[in-house]
């Protein structure tokens, strides 16, 4: 997923890119709301984690905003505010989920999880693809029993493909979902990332559609 984080909080927000990253996912980390606002005029995100006290403004007037504007982004906030008071207002100002700081990391891991299950329409974490079975909580891949293992990358393309059954991701669509504005890439990457799946799914579980894109065949 390509993620937007709002933290001003430098040890933990590079503690959370770092983190996120590790598990397959691009990450954009604005440190201030004019920033993020900025990011959010050239991105479409698949997820916003989001702190509530940012030296700019609140977060939750800047959330209640995108919903008012039709932006129907998961938002997951990150804050130390832990009053129910506040929980209730950042719920109430359209928040998928809240997380009180400190946090385990792996904690934020399931409820990122969680959250893009809940809104691909698909909450039940395992999916049957031909004769794979695919387990997105626990991120592993069976064929008869037998683990598949796959790289963050892999992962993340085939949660991409598995969330849009049937819709065909441009090589720049698949780009924006893997990378972040300062990641360096070659020209071809996404070829490979899509012969390497192909690979371990079946070689024609992934069709190429001509001068579009990709898109999965059979879920």
């Amino acid at each position: 997923m390509r993620i937007l984080l709002i933290e001003d909080d430098v040890p933990l927000g590079a503690a959370v890119r770092e983190h996120v990253m590790a598990d397959g996912h691009s990450v954009d980390w604005a440190q201030r709301l004019d920033d993020a606002r900025d990011h959010l005029l050239v991105v479409r995100y698949d997820l916003i984690l989001l702190d509530l006290m940012l030296p700019d403004g609140r977060g939750q007037p800047f959330l209640r905003r995108l919903r008012q504007e039709g932006d129907s982004t998961p938002v997951i906030i990150l804050t130390a505010l832990d009053q129910v008071a506040e929980r209730i207002e950042g719920l109430n100002a359209g928040a998928d989920d809240y997380i009180v700081k400190p946090f385990d990391l792996s904690e934020l891991t399931a409820r990122i999880g969680s959250v893009a299950r809940r809104y691909s329409g698909s909450p039940n974490p395992i999916v049957h693809l031909r004769d794979l079975e695919i387990d997105l909580a626990a991120r592993s891949l069976t064929r008869a029993g037998r683990p598949i293992p796959l790289t963050a990358r892999e992962w993340t393309l085939l949660e991409a493909f598995l969330q849009h059954p049937g819709q065909v991701f441009s090589k720049d669509q698949l780009t924006e979902h893997l990378y972040s504005f300062e990641t360096e890439i070659e020209s071809n990457v996404i070829e490979a990332h899509v012969s390497r799946l192909r690979k371990k799914l079946g070689r024609d579980t992934i069709e190429t559609v001509r001068g579009l894109g990709y898109r999965l065949t059979a879920a």
